[in-house]
């Protein structure tokens, strides 16, 4: 007869039942941390050791495949997700310098949140629009053809935002 899992107040309930649910399951690690990802917007360290306790996946598997994948996030996303599209035709258009143009402009490194909250700077692989090139996606919204100066009205049209706009 299976052990039961006692239940911490590490997870909220609905967390908790998703993982029990998932825990013997294929595939269950990835699908347990989307929704770890969908939940806090990223992959809290202690979140991430209570889903090993309960799955009994060691914690080095766990951190290993959500440093794998550009989607999961070990670190709280600032308000507004700047992500640069570092596929091969975005790279060969620009995507390198318009980093290193928001880094600068920013004063954030790549994977980190800049010390308002307000953004956060990652490079992913393609995002599937080449032709567009080169692209850089803020939150869901996807610009093409960035230059460091449209990167720059981009950056100040979401600093103007308001609370409510998101």
């Amino acid at each position: 007869m299976p052990t039961a899992i006692p239940r911490t107040s590490t997870l909220p309930e609905d967390l908790f039942e998703f993982v029990m649910e998932w825990k013997e399951k294929p595939g269950n690690l990835i699908m347990i941390l989307h929704r770890i990802q969908q939940y806090y917007g990223y992959i809290p360290q202690p979140v991430g050791e209570e889903v090993a306790r309960i799955t009994g996946i060691p914690g080095s598997r766990i951190y290993g495949v959500a440093t794998f994948y550009n989607y999961f996030n070990l670190y709280p996303p600032g308000k507004h997700r700047i992500s640069v599209c570092m596929g091969t035709a975005c790279y060969l258009k620009g995507g390198e310098t318009l980093v290193n143009h928001i880094s600068e402009k920013l004063n954030v490194a790549v994977n980190a949140v800049t010390e308002d909250k307000q953004f956060s700077l990652q490079e992913v692989r393609c995002v599937g629009c080449c032709g567009l090139a080169p692209v850089v996606v803020v939150d869901d919204n996807v610009h093409g053809k960035v230059t460091p100066d449209k990167m720059d009205e981009i950056i100040e049209d979401y600093r103007n935002r308001g609370e409510d706009d998101g």
